[in-house]
């Protein structure tokens, strides 16, 4: 689903086949015998961002001045990762030496032969063995490593504190179960007219992105394991719309407003009168800065019962045209930009003297390792934001399984927008029925695509 993240994603310049097609032309030995190495590398911020196109470009001079022979060449068009473009730039040795892949595309460029087998440098990586052990199995196949995670993000419970204070809960004991969520809502929704405890989308695709986060938090799944038919139809997919059809028509804490599209929940939130949402970290992040909600009023906790949790997020990998040379200059660069506690984008000092909002947990690619442990200690001492109301979220998602979003998601999301939408705006409506019908549209969809 697309998300509004505070991640950096831009997409390769059209440079020469001789500026960047990495493996296109020798190496040269430099005055001191080691060989010249020229790579290009992805996520240069935007011009429109110079303060931290600035630090990019200091970063880059740090690294080509502790790697002489180095020459570290940018690009920042937007997009970073564009599927239409993606096969064409590879073809034509335009794609940068070093790439970025959302995980929803991870299997798709390892087993069309667009990334680089890295199994013998990951040593470049000086802290591979901090990065969560499934994000590493994501990118890898058949015993073989075609990626540096670098982003990872999952849902949460975001909630308003100040609801919660001025409803009687107490802000910093947030729900962990469904039964506590529900509790919460009536209590929210009890403040008075306008007031909604918990909301929910139902359309626009983000209703079934919704279900399938809530599904995904039950143990459930969209999708049977070899990805040939839909599994929503399931113990737990009923167990998420009884929840909401409860909350709507039996415990009245829902509103009666049907939200279609990501704004609408966003901008309800941005109110200040919804008590809670799913969502990951950037929800709180965009919700002050884009819909006008006061920072100190949210927090983020783990996701309610949480046995999995929907996770995106990005690796880097490495084009596979680049010499050995290429790939291991291209591995010490995303090392020193992107892995090193204090430097590059974990220098949270230098984010917070740009002015950047430094605090929300927006990256748990390292999980509770001493790197990430590391790395949330110096993002607490360099904090903007109020970090005690993220620290919840903080302990649950080092521990709570990542599970990717489903292939053909956004065929599927919309499939589901009609369950989401039918238990929110009928309080008759069946839910064995709305799943059949959802199961039979996905199962058509699913032999349609092969």
């Amino acid at each position: 689903m697309q998300r509004s993240t505070g991640l950096l994603l831009v997409s390769a310049l059209a440079l020469s086949t001789a500026a960047c097609g990495s493996g296109s032309e020798p190496a040269t030995p430099t005055a001191g015998g080691a060989k010249a190495v020229s790579i290009t590398v992805a996520c240069q911020p935007a011009k429109s961002a110079p303060k931290e196109r600035q630090a990019w470009d200091d970063d880059v001079a740090a690294f080509m001045k502790a790697h002489p022979g180095v020459t570290v060449k940018s690009t920042d068009q937007q997009p970073c990762f564009d599927p239409k473009t993606f096969g064409p730039k590879l073809a034509g040795g335009q794609m940068e030496t070093a790439f970025v892949v959302p995980v929803t595309n991870y299997n798709d460029v390892i087993s069309k032969g667009q990334a680089l087998d890295i199994t013998p440098y990951t040593s470049e990586i000086k802290n591979w063995n901090d990065l969560r052990p499934d994000h590493r199995e994501l990118v890898t196949k058949d015993g073989k490593i075609y990626g540096v995670p670098n982003v990872h993000y999952s849902v949460g419970l975001v909630y308003n504190r100040a609801l919660f204070t001025k409803a009687g809960l107490n802000p910093d004991a947030p729900p962990k179960t469904w039964a506590e969520v529900r509790e919460a809502a009536k209590k929210i929704a009890g403040l008075g007219a306008g007031y909604v405890g918990y909301g929910e989308y139902s359309g626009g695709n983000t209703g079934g992105w919704h279900f399938t986060q809530a599904i995904y938090g039950r143990g459930g799944s969209i999708l049977s394991p070899d990805n040939k038919t839909a599994a929503f139809n399931s113990p737990e997919g009923k167990a998420v719309l009884q929840t909401l059809h409860d909350m709507r028509w039996v415990d009245n804490s829902m509103g009666t407003k049907l939200l279609v599209g990501w704004e609408s929940l966003m901008v309800a939130m941005g109110s200040g009168k919804v008590g809670m949402m799913l969502g990951a970290p950037d929800v709180v992040t965009d919700v002050v800065n884009k819909f006008k909600g006061n920072v100190a009023d949210y927090g983020i906790t783990g996701f309610p019962e949480a046995k999995a949790s929907l996770s995106g997020g990005e690796a880097f990998m490495i084009n596979p045209k680049a010499t050995p040379e290429e790939a291991k200059a291209a591995l010490a660069w995303i090392d020193f930009r992107f892995n090193t506690v204090g430097k590059g984008r974990f220098d949270f000092a230098r984010g917070k003297s740009l002015g950047n909002p430094v605090g929300v947990p927006d990256n748990a690619v390292f999980g509770d390792s001493p790197t990430g442990q590391a790395i949330q200690a110096d993002r607490v001492k360099n904090a903007s934001l109020p970090v005690t109301n993220y620290e919840t979220y903080v302990q649950a998602a080092g521990t709570i399984p990542p599970k990717a979003e489903p292939l053909h998601a956004q065929e599927l999301y919309a499939i589901l927008d009609v369950a989401m939408s039918g238990v929110l705006s009928r309080k008759d409506a069946s839910i064995d029925q709305l799943l059949a019908d959802a199961e039979t549209k996905a199962n058509a969809v699913l032999a349609a695509k092969g």
